[in-house]
């Protein structure tokens, strides 16, 4: 059973060794401001199998807790698995994969049957960008599959997060967890660490709420990633666009 904590939930971190990175985590703690930590932020696809102690992603956590929320309710859990407990998350997600039994975005009202056109645009560029970099052509189903199962398998991370929040609460809270879940990736940053949030989880939830003991008055919002970068990955160069910030930004006023 998962302990709870400051209200953060760890499952059993078997894989985890014992805190052997302080040099680094002080070299990147002491040089890391927040301008870097918001650039050098980025989905990373390909990650080493170097363990992160339990210490570093407690600390992480604790970063994360100063984040916003309204009236400072501060409606998010986190859920941490590494160990046999992701390892049998990866499993049975990836058995439900093969056998073609996702759920829809819809049924969770997460993401909208069909995509406005500028939302659609910014899909499909990434996805071209990301199937450019690997060689993975247009109509190629098989490799189209074998990269979107990488998602459960955390991309090879050591570490998986999932996020919930309570199931009466409404988009104000689903946005303060919005708000948790990015101060978390930035503070991973400060740790030499990366992340990728995956809203593919979405789609298989069972296995985690079962093997993570989530309770079933609590909705899945996101997985995450975390670890340290392959940086010999071709995948890791790929830095999504942005939007020119004009077409985003109104001023009034000034």
């Amino acid at each position: 059973m998962p302990a709870k904590e400051a209200g953060i939930f760890f499952a059993p971190l078997y894989s985890l060794g014992l805190s052997r990175h302080t040099a680094i985590k002080k070299r990147w703690m002491s040089s890391m401001n927040i301008e870097d930590a918001i650039k050098s932020r980025k989905s990373v696809r390909a990650f080493t199998d170097q363990p992160v102690d339990q210490e570093t992603i407690h600390k992480i956590l604790e970063l994360a807790q100063r984040a916003p929320s309204g009236t400072n309710t501060q409606p998010w859990h986190t859920y941490v698995c590494t160990g046999e407990v992701k390892d049998a998350i990866v499993k049975d997600v990836c058995e439900l994969f093969d056998q073609g039994k996702a759920s829809r975005y819809e049924d969770f009202d997460y993401y909208p049957p069909v995509w406005e056109p500028v939302h659609r645009d910014r899909r499909r560029q990434l996805g071209w960008e990301l199937y450019g970099l690997l060689g993975i052509e247009k109509g190629d189903r098989v490799r189209t599959a074998a990269q979107s199962k990488r998602n459960f398998k955390f991309f090879d991370a050591p570490v998986g997060l999932f996020f919930t929040t309570d199931a009466y609460l409404g988009r104000g809270s689903w946005f303060d967890a919005g708000l948790y879940m990015q101060t978390v990736m930035l503070a991973a940053r400060a740790f030499g660490l990366h992340t990728c949030p995956q809203a593919a989880w979405i789609s298989f939830q069972d296995p985690i709420y079962k093997h993570l003991n989530i309770p079933a008055d609590q909705v899945l919002l996101s997985g995450m990633a975390l670890g340290y970068e392959d940086t010999d990955a071709i995948e890791n160069t790929l830095v999504s666009k942005r939007e020119d910030i004009e077409n985003v930004v109104t001023y009034a006023g000034f």
